[in-house]
């Protein structure tokens, strides 16, 4: 063979090389691409707080990636600033409280909730033990300060609701941001509020330590919960402006599979191993009473995921009697929520 012909097969050579190294790197790019899952944030109201417990449980059981996606939990103070975020456009979804829904609506923002993974909302109104005596009744917290999780959250809503029903101007009550866990706890401890809008853990957290811990309102039994709103009353739910699910119906698909077969998840295993898969530093160092908090709020959760239609007109109802501007809008509370995501998901089980 020539010098010639040897030096044109051996570009021909080499040329074939790279020709194959580079089909084989396109191959391996496409399959990466193809591999790779959606990225989702999830702006939650206070991760601890066993009321959004199914959004954590859904990430720690790995129900989202096997879902099909990359979500990534950002956890804020109360749901008025998780709201914020989706609204801002720094996080997609809210796992927050519906009623944030219907009193945006009010405002013309169009906010659609699409798993409702609490079937009441688990609020409870307590007197701070150093004031036990001095405030016996809703009544009484007229010029007193009282804690909710942040000002304009589902807690503001709920003391709101409570004070008007009881013939207290809401005006004549000082709001104080206490957050949910933690930080409420030490505030109703030490005296920086009166009172407190409060969810489990931290209730049962403060009753373990204050055995005569005066409870003014509670909703976290049906129970309890009918006798205040006549019905029941949606809590948590995966939500977000409906602009963002009319872009992404197959993301929305996902979290409403992988929110379907946390609850499932829920309702087939016990209180203790529940709390075996969740962050330690939720549970904390006394894990009797997040047990004993865990095993009153599990009737709470959802068995299915899906919005009752009753329940969506009774918060309506509430905020009609709460909120002017919700009273003088002419609300239709069905776009608020969809039951469309959650019923093809329960197809799949």
């Amino acid at each position: 063979m020539t010098e010639r012909k040897q030096a044109w097969s051996m570009r021909r050579a080499l040329a074939g090389i790279v020709a194959g190294a580079a089909a084989l790197a396109l191959a391996a790019g496409g399959a990466l691409a193809q591999g790779a899952k959606p990225k989702v944030s999830i702006a939650v109201g206070g991760a601890a707080c066993l009321c959004y417990l199914p959004t954590v449980l859904a990430k720690q059981l790995g129900e989202y990636e096997k879902a099909g996606l990359d979500v990534e939990l950002i956890n804020f103070k109360g749901g008025s600033q998780a709201l914020q975020a989706v609204i801002g456009g720094s996080a997609d979804v809210v796992s927050g409280y519906f009623d944030h829904c219907v009193n945006l609506a009010a405002k013309n923002q169009a906010l659609q909730a699409f798993v409702t993974y609490d079937r009441f909302p688990g609020l409870v109104l307590a007197v701070s033990p150093q004031h036990g005596n001095a405030i016996k009744s809703i009544k009484d917290l007229k010029d007193k300060k009282v804690g909710v999780s942040a000002p304009g959250s589902s807690t503001d809503f709920f003391l709101k609701y409570l004070l008007k029903k009881n013939g207290v101007d809401p005006a004549s009550v000082a709001v104080i941001g206490v957050g949910l866990d933690a930080t409420a706890v030490a505030a109703m401890e030490h005296g920086k509020v009166e009172a407190a809008v409060m969810l489990d853990p931290a209730v049962t957290l403060l009753q373990g330590k204050f055995k005569d811990l005066r409870i003014l309102a509670d909703t976290r039994t049906q129970k309890d919960t009918l006798d205040m709103f006549g019905g029941e009353y949606p809590g948590g739910s995966l939500y977000t402006r409906l602009d963002w699910i009319e872009k992404h119906p197959k993301e929305t698909q996902m979290l409403a599979n992988a929110m379907v077969a946390t609850l499932k998840w829920i309702h087939s295993h016990t209180a203790e191993e529940i709390m075996a898969k969740m962050p330690d530093e939720f549970v904390g160092p006394d894990k009797g009473l997040y047990l004993a908090a865990l095993k009153n709020t599990i009737p709470m959760y959802s068995q299915t995921g899906l919005m009752d239609p009753k329940g969506a007109q009774a918060v309506l109802a509430v905020f009609s009697q709460s909120s002017p501007e919700v009273a003088k809008a002419n609300i239709d509370v069905s776009k608020t929520y969809t039951n469309k995501f959650v019923e093809q998901a329960m197809k799949g089980m």
